[in-house]
């Protein structure tokens, strides 16, 4: 029976059978000192004289376990029967045994198939996992329903701009940019409190490290909120639960990254400013009167929270009208909706909706958009619909935001841009 790497410590001077990757071959004085890989770790195999297999190949191998202070691990194999499962041919587009970081991201997005074996990269997608977890598994605790909805929709939820549109036999449709219009229909279902996992799309022509034209978002939706403010709370409570988590299960991986993650009192202390002292705290942190909050911006506010709040984060909320969706609550010029800016990067966008019918219609004239070109969207609210908000984190930031990385695309497994389609 198979037995896993970080098992090995229970088998000293016991016969066992591992399987898994040759990770490094190394001949010295008459003998071979093979590293194999598996899920878990790695182990070195040692053989008398050379061995028949090749770096990559895939290796079901029988021996006894050593102790061995050199070896890594402090342990290694004596082989005593190997059975080439896989053999891999020799010319490897790019090296699996080294650091990425000696490769241009461009070498590790080209060659996608083979970069996802070598462990640092593994160590991002092991993360993601834990967040993906800890996401629905707070939300569960919290009486949510997890839902999926379509991706191929009539119209855009954000008002039409940013659309991929797809041939649908004879008519033309489009990749949703978010669930927005289906999370809404679902808590007036009486499910109340909803979330979904699942894909987005943006047309958009960007290409900076922080954009992706494909990406995962983390979406929530919940009724009979009177305030922006409980849906923050919400989040920090999400993010408390995915942070313990990933510090609880994915310790190595951090520490491969050299990363570490928020404390629950560091979350709790997240500072919430307006849209506007928001733009007054950067003009005065960053020298220079500001009208917006671009990237720049981001990360000055985020210094600020730092300094000011002990936090890497900030709230901003009460946003201007002409910058949120035809949906966010209105407040005179302002809204009842928020971003999130964790580590320089704005991870979420959320807020409260309009639910009223007639706030509705007199809203979607000003954003260019009728009733008619929303499908069966606008029977939500003329037929009754609670008060009520959401948010979506993105996946893929707020996992290049926990270890550091300098480009969103690392944190995807296969990412979509303007000029990447494949593999």
């Amino acid at each position: 029976m198979r037995v896993l790497v970080r098992e090995l410590g229970t088998y000293i001077d016991e016969k066992v059978m591992v399987k898994g990757w040759v990770h490094r071959i190394r001949e010295l004085g008459g003998i071979s000192f093979v590293l194999l890989r598996d899920r878990t770790g790695m182990v070195q195999l040692v053989y008398e004289g050379k061995v028949g297999f090749t770096q990559e190949s895939v290796l079901s191998v029988e021996g006894k376990v050593r102790k061995n202070e050199k070896a890594p691990g402090g342990l290694e194999i004596h082989a005593e029967h190997t059975e080439v499962l896989a053999q891999a041919h020799a010319d490897l587009p790019i090296p699996v045994n080294q650091e990425p970081e000696k490769l241009s991201l461009e070498a590790l997005l080209d060659n996608r198939m083979i970069s996802i074996r070598i462990p640092k990269i593994r160590s991002i997608f092991k993360v993601q996992s834990t967040i993906l977890k800890g996401f629905a598994e707070y939300l569960r605790q919290q009486g949510f329903t997890e839902i999926k909805t379509s991706k191929l929709i009539g119209s855009g939820t954000e008002g039409g701009t940013g659309l991929f549109s797809v041939e649908y036999f004879d008519t033309r449709v489009y990749l949703a940019q978010s669930p927005q219009f289906y999370k809404q229909a679902m808590i007036s279902s009486g499910l109340e409190r909803v979330f979904e996992i699942g894909h987005a799309y943006r047309a958009e022509k960007h290409d900076t490290p922080r954009h992706l034209n494909e990406y995962v978002s983390l979406d929530v939706e919940m009724a009979f909120i009177e305030t922006e403010h409980e849906l923050m709370d919400l989040e920090q409570g999400i993010l408390n639960h995915i942070f313990r988590l990933v510090k609880e299960e994915n310790g190595e991986d951090l520490d491969v990254y050299k990363a570490t993650v928020p404390t629950e009192e560091e979350v709790n202390r997240i500072p919430r400013v307006t849209y506007d002292e928001a733009k007054e705290i950067i003009s005065r942190e960053g020298g220079k009167k500001v009208f917006d909050i671009n990237p720049e911006g981001e990360r000055i506010l985020c210094d600020w929270a730092v300094k000011e709040h002990g936090v890497d984060a900030a709230f901003v909320y009460a946003f201007p009208r002409k910058k949120r969706p035809f949906y966010a609550y209105p407040e005179g010029q302002k809204t009842r909706s928020f971003d999130l800016l964790f580590r320089g990067l704005e991870i979420t966008t959320g807020g409260r909706r309009i639910h009223q019918y007639e706030m509705l219609l007199e809203a979607l004239p000003k954003f260019g958009l009728t009733p008619e070109g929303l499908g069966g969207y606008v029977d939500i609210f003329k037929y009754g619909c609670p008060p009520h908000g959401g948010f979506a984190i993105g996946l893929e930031r707020l996992t290049q935001k926990i270890l550091g990385l300098a480009n969103v695309k690392e944190a995807s497994l296969f990412p979509r841009d303007r000029k990447r389609i494949t593999p």
